[in-house]
């Protein structure tokens, strides 16, 4: 199978339309193609938490796996009961794991919380509303309805239904389901593999130079930190090829280097239009380069492209190139929007748009820009958002402040009280 084309122009035209976010988002997946199935790994559901399903997981048995009880108290007939105060004898204890024995007419069952149900009951009364007497009998103190607290055989799951389609990606409560049917293992996609560097002879790791020690322009590179991390925060591989020096060659060797062993090469910074750097002519002769502006703040420049691989066997699947702005904030928020789908797009995962939550605007927003904005906001004690006073695509403290952003429209004025779309990091970081 051969690799779509890149489906916009190498260089924007002067003054070219922007695209929106949706646009960008679809191109994307157009190109990029999901993992063969044949790249498939089989680990232990207990190990599963974050990974892609590579396939369906059906039931091989059914859940619950007989008729049980949904609470403690007594099983009985309703026959037998037909009146609140009716005094009835124990025949049997029935503690979970313990089948009992066919139900006497005229008795009930001690049972307590799954246990299955005695053949011949058609009722469970929780014990708050029965009383012991002596003897060994009860009084049911009130009249109990057929099926009451029985959780029917299959009512949760049928076997051989499927649970959990393939392309979900695994969460707590998701394991646990797989668990009960019966799936000791699961089919996931292989983690994706993610090479990361930068380019740019200002910046300087923490810890390799004082403050003062510093040439003037030069930067702590910021940028890496938070990229590496919000990859391993989605359960990727990430390789960390450093900084690499402002040189053509350079770039060359390590887009080269990575595109060996990884799905996806990303960088930051160096991708607005018309810039000098090494990092558009290296991708444009190891293979294809789009610069693409998007309609949306923070963010505006971006690039995409491929990379391709030297290894004959390899050449039918390209890696991926990103280019976010380097801009911390833009940066940041590009990943989640743009990164983040390509990563899970790459598993199978069927469903990867973040859900808005509705939420109360607490602040005033007048002066909207023509873009689509994402604005760093966190949520407050009344049940609204509060707004970060500075919404700078340099003010990296804004996205540790906040909680998430505002997706706002374009040209879209906010006053307090207006509902607006609110997405919270934990889902676009996870």
């Amino acid at each position: 199978m051969s690799q779509p084309p890149l489906p916009s122009a190498t260089q924007p035209p002067a003054h070219a339309p922007l695209l929106s976010l949706d646009e960008a988002l679809a191109r994307l997946m157009q190109v990029v193609r999901p993992f063969d199935a044949a790249q498939a790994q089989r680990v232990s559901t207990f190990d599963a938490l974050g990974r892609v399903l590579a396939a369906d997981v059906r039931a091989l048995v059914d859940v619950p796996p007989a008729d049980n009880t949904a609470m403690d108290g007594y099983a009985m007939r309703c026959a037998d009961v037909p009146a609140a105060g009716t005094m009835l004898p124990v025949s049997q204890r029935t503690p979970a794991g313990v089948v009992g024995e066919p139900l006497v007419p005229g008795t009930v069952a001690r049972i307590f919380t799954g246990a299955q149900v005695p053949p011949g009951a058609d009722a469970v009364v929780k014990q708050e509303q029965c009383t012991a007497v002596d003897g060994g009998a009860v009084r049911i103190d009130t009249v109990p309805q057929h099926g009451q607290s029985i959780r029917r055989r299959g009512e949760d799951v049928r076997t051989g239904s499927i649970v959990l389609p393939a392309g979900t990606r695994l969460r707590p409560q998701a394991l646990g389901l797989a668990a009960s049917v019966g799936a000791a293992t699961l089919a996931v996609a292989r983690r994706p593999r993610i090479a990361l560097f930068s380019t740019g002879d200002e910046l300087v790791m923490p810890g390799e130079l004082a403050p003062e020690q510093m040439k003037p322009g030069a930067i702590y590179d910021s940028n890496r930190y938070t990229l590496r991390a919000l990859i391993q925060a989605l359960g990727c591989e990430c390789t960390d090829l450093g900084t690499v020096p402002d040189r053509l060659d350079a770039t060359r060797e390590a887009l080269r280097r990575a595109a060996q062993d990884h799905d996806l090469i990303v960088t930051s910074g160096g991708v607005s239009v018309g810039e000098e750097d090494h990092i558009k002519p290296a991708v444009e002769a190891e293979g294809h380069l789009d610069l693409w502006q998007m309609s949306i703040k923070p963010g505006k420049p971006l690039a995409f492209g491929v990379v391709h691989r030297g290894a004959p066997s390899l050449a039918q699947r390209p890696a991926y190139f990103v280019g976010l702005p380097g801009n911390p904030v833009s940066s940041f928020v590009t990943f989640f929007l743009v990164v983040r789908p390509v990563l899970l797009h790459l598993q199978g995962v069927i469903d990867w748009q973040p859900r808005p939550v509705p939420m109360r605007a607490d602040f005033d927003w007048p002066r909207p820009d023509k873009r689509r904005e994402f604005l760093r906001v966190r949520r407050n004690d009344a049940g609204g958002l509060d707004l970060f006073p500075s919404q700078g695509s340099g003010v990296l403290t804004s996205a540790v402040w906040g909680d998430g952003v505002v997706d706002n429209p374009s040209s879209q004025a906010i006053r307090v009280g207006d509902r607006v779309d609110y997405l919270p990091f934990s889902e676009l970081l996870s």
